[in-house]
C-alpha cells in the first residue's frame, strides 16, 4: 500500500480487519492492540504509533512513555486515525514494545494482574544489563508472578537499544 509511517499503517490495517470481518456472516466485534515502531537509523527517529498499547523508553534511568491512541485495530464506535509519534533517540536509550499479555497475567500473593506500572519497574531495574540479560530476568519475573496459574494470553515484548 505504499504507506510509510506507523501510523498510516495501523489506519490501513484497522480498514482491513474490519472489511475481512464485515465479510463473514457474523457480526464480529472483536479488535487488537498494537504498538508499531519505524526506526530511521541514520538518524535515530524513532515513530510510533499505537493501538491501546504505549512505547517505553528508558533514557538516563528515567522511563518515557509514549501513550497509544486508546482505540483498537477493528470496530470500535469513536475511532479516529491514529496519533504518529516522532522521537529523537539518544545514544543508550533503550525501548521497548509489547503486547498486553505480560502486564494483563494474573499471579502475585493476590492473583491480580501485574499491571503496566509492575512491568515498568521490571523494566527499569533491568535496564543497565544486556538484553540478553534482560530477556532471562523479564522471562523469571513472568514465570515468578504467574506461579502456577495459567497463562491467559500471549506474551510478546520486544526491545533494543541506541
Amino acid at each position: 500500500f505504499n504507506l510509510k509511517t506507523p501510523s498510516e499503517i495501523l489506519s490501513k490495517t484497522r480498514e482491513l480487519v474490519i472489511e475481512t470481518f464485515d465479510q463473514g456472516d457474523e457480526n464480529v466485534k472483536d479488535g487488537m492492540d498494537i504498538a508499531l515502531c519505524s526506526l530511521d537509523m541514520n538518524n535515530n527517529i524513532l515513530q510510533f504509533a499505537g493501538a491501546n498499547n504505549p512505547l517505553i523508553i528508558i533514557r538516563n534511568k528515567e522511563i518515557i512513555e509514549i501513550k497509544g491512541d486508546r482505540q483498537p485495530i477493528g470496530k470500535y464506535a469513536n475511532s479516529k486515525v491514529f496519533s504518529n509519534h516522532q522521537i529523537e533517540l539518544e545514544k543508550n536509550d533503550s525501548i521497548y514494545i509489547f503486547s498486553d499479555g505480560f502486564q494483563d497475567q494474573f499471579g502475585g500473593k493476590n492473583g491480580k494482574k501485574l499491571k503496566l506500572k509492575g512491568l515498568k519497574e521490571i523494566l527499569i531495574s533491568n535496564n543497565d544489563k544486556s538484553m540478553r540479560h534482560q530477556k532471562n530476568r523479564i522471562e523469571d519475573a513472568f514465570n515468578l508472578w504467574k506461579d502456577e496459574l495459567e497463562q491467559i494470553d500471549d506474551v510478546c515484548i520486544m526491545g533494543f537499544t541506541i
